[in-house]
């Protein structure tokens, strides 16, 4: 019981240095006003309430959270070949893939992909 208590004692004592320490050296001198506002859809919202967002910014959003939730749905299936012993999982995969790269061309043929335009 006493050594837990003295590896509590040295861990608070750790953190409270580590806290301390943290805050003497920190380096914010000013404060901007841009870095401390909030950023919603490519606008400043305090000067332009009213104004209409970026289409093409919510385009990209909806794109890479697809893209994401196809990424979390990839991960399991590597394990899932491995252990197969059948060819099913691994021309489901491929065949995934390619929906994934069609849909992909189809969106870089259409310039959503294309901030710039």
């Amino acid at each position: 019981m006493l050594t837990i208590s003295a590896y509590l004692t040295i861990l608070l004592f750790t953190n409270f240095i580590l806290l301390i320490l943290g805050l003497v050296i920190n380096k914010r001198s000013y404060m901007d006003r841009e870095k401390n506002s909030p950023f919603e859809c490519g606008f400043d919202p305090s000067i332009h309430t009213r104004a209409p967002f970026s289409m093409r910014f919510f385009l990209l959003t909806v794109i890479f959270l697809i893209f994401d939730v196809e990424i979390i749905l990839l991960l399991p299936l590597t394990i899932n070949i491995m252990k197969a012993n059948s060819h099913w999982p691994l021309t489901s995969s491929i065949i995934f893939l390619m929906i994934l790269l069609l849909g992909l061309y189809h969106e870089w043929n259409q310039g959503s992909l294309n901030w710039m335009k």
